[in-house]
């Protein structure tokens, strides 16, 4: 390649829009259900990565080469991914992602960037249709995205978000090419730069921070200082995310900006990205954030060393559980559905309750277990009871509890046989109970409630949390007053339970 063309290479790769304009726009936020999808189509394909698909697959087996290699126990919940020209930041960005076991599988794969075009209140997520890239359609989770939407009113759609914005785009072919399993996505554009702003946004991601699911942070660090500042300056802000501690990040972007660093016009573009995942998780003692790898501009044929911009790897863990001794996998989740089935259907229309031949089934359905059947009817409850400590085998408390949740939940009439085809089943088995002495120890998302008081007690399963999008203070409160009935505050003289729970439903 001429040196004239890879100094064009390198101006057209480079090149980061700010913010321009902060227009008054519409919420838009209608999408998925009966309205045509409108894909998103790339926009960055051609000068951030390559168009065409073998070159792309090509340069990416380049980049995965040159990573840093996998440093990290643990389940990752999120990584820090650069999100410049890949011949610039392409070996940090796969350093990112050889974090994660390529045959990992996840519910959703939050993708967030800080918009380089517009200023806007919130946040916008793509709920119009899927991504595109040279490497295929990445779907989006639309159903979590139109409930996010209208659950909380940081979040919205905003179309000049996400038409020009690159900082998404770059990571789904690096997540195409890394994962063996098919993922789904949340593409999440931060248009806000007020903190409390930031705040909002990490509360209502909260719940869906937990192992089952991926973040991914995308920012690059210092803007075109020379290249010794820019070493200086990005190690300095990546230290502060390394405390794990949003309000030192905030000072040391201050720090940063009054330094007077020449050429310095930001120390971190999509700052505001970071500092939401930061409010996630700066209480959680489980979890770890590593430092993987760093490299500028400055380091590559491209690159010019009195002008460059920084890259950083970071990884944020959470230690691993020991495995439960009691584990289903997918034949006894799929014996138990037909059970529930069976049973709902026979006692529904016929009043009688099926028996069941057992010689077949896995020790764990044979297991004395706590279940709840959950039913649901256009997205709705339809009925919910189950119980916790049984003396029985797993799968008659699954039957039992069909017949319960159908018929004997006195907040709903029983299900009716024309109801029958639109009920949707789901079941919950829980972990034995442990006492906890501080609500400190519940993590929303992975531990389900059991408040006792005197003779009066409540529960939520794990999956409420991440449902309503509670905090900790609403879940409590909802359940003490709610289910228990022992008032808002009534949790803080109970004695308090987590456990967890296997849940899966049918298709």
């Amino acid at each position: 390649m001429m040196k004239s063309q890879k100094y064009g290479m390198m101006i057209m790769l480079l090149l980061i829009f700010f913010p321009i304009s902060c227009k008054s726009q519409t919420n838009q936020n209608s999408a998925g259900g009966s309205q045509k999808l409108k894909n998103r189509n790339p926009v960055a394909a051609g000068s951030y990565y390559p168009a065409n698909q073998a070159q792309l697959t090509s340069l990416l087996d380049q980049c995965m080469a040159q990573a840093a290699s996998p440093k990290v126990s643990g389940d990752v919940l999120a990584v820090l991914v650069p999100h410049a020209g890949y011949v610039f930041s392409g070996s940090v960005a796969a350093s990112s992602f050889n974090q994660i076991p390529k045959e990992m599988k996840f519910n959703t794969v939050f993708v967030i960037g800080s918009s380089h075009h517009v200023l806007f209140d919130g946040a916008s997520i793509y709920n119009q249709g899927h991504y595109i890239t040279p490497l295929g359609t990445v779907p989006v989770n639309l159903e979590l995205a139109n409930d996010l939407i209208n659950a909380n009113d940081c979040f919205g759609f905003f179309p000049e978000a996400h038409t020009n914005e690159h900082s998404i785009e770059v990571q789904l072919p690096f997540l195409q090419h890394r994962f063996t399993h098919e993922f789904q996505i949340i593409p999440i554009v931060i248009g806000t730069q007020d903190v409390q702003r930031c705040r909002d946004i990490a509360k209502a991601l909260l719940p869906y921070l937990n192992p089952n699911n991926l973040f991914v942070i995308s920012t690059d660090f210092s803007h075109y200082p020379s290249y010794e500042d820019a070493v200086k300056v990005d190690k300095k802000t990546a230290s502060a995310i390394l405390a794990n501690a949003p309000e030192k990040l905030i000072r040391t972007l201050q720090e940063n900006t009054r330094e007077g660093i020449p050429g310095l016009v930001t120390s971190m573009c999509g700052w505001s990205s970071v500092l939401s995942l930061l409010y996630m998780t700066e209480h959680r003692d489980d979890i770890k954030v590593l430092h993987i790898d760093y490299k500028n501009s400055g380091d590559t044929e491209y690159g010019d060393k009195s002008r460059v911009v920084g890259y950083n790897s970071i990884c944020f863990t959470q230690d691993k559980e020991e495995p439960s001794a009691f584990y289903l996998d997918e034949k006894d989740k799929k014996e138990l559905l037909k059970i529930v089935r069976k049973t709902m259907e026979e006692y529904v229309l016929h009043q009688r309750i099926p028996e069941f031949t057992t010689h077949d089934y896995s020790k764990n359905l044979l297991t004395p277990a706590g279940a709840f059947v959950t039913l649901q009817k256009n997205d709705a409850l339809r009925g919910c009871i189950g119980q916790f400590e049984p003396d029985h085998p797993l799968y008659e408390v699954v039957r039992d509890m069909s017949i319960s949740s159908s018929t004997r939940d006195y907040r709903f009439p029983p299900v009716t046989p024309d109801e029958l085809s639109d009920i949707h089943i789901e079941i919950s088995v829980l972990s034995p109970m442990k006492k906890i002495e501080s609500v400190d120890e519940i993590v929303l998302g992975k531990h389900g409630i059991y408040i006792v008081q005197g003779s009066r007690s409540g529960t939520f399963l794990p999956q409420v949390a991440t449902q309503t999008g509670w905090d900790l203070e609403n879940f409590l409160g909802h359940c003490a007053k709610d289910k228990a009935g022992i008032g808002w505050d009534g949790w803080k003289d109970a004695d308090i339970y987590v456990y967890e729970a296997f849940v899966f439903g049918e298709k």
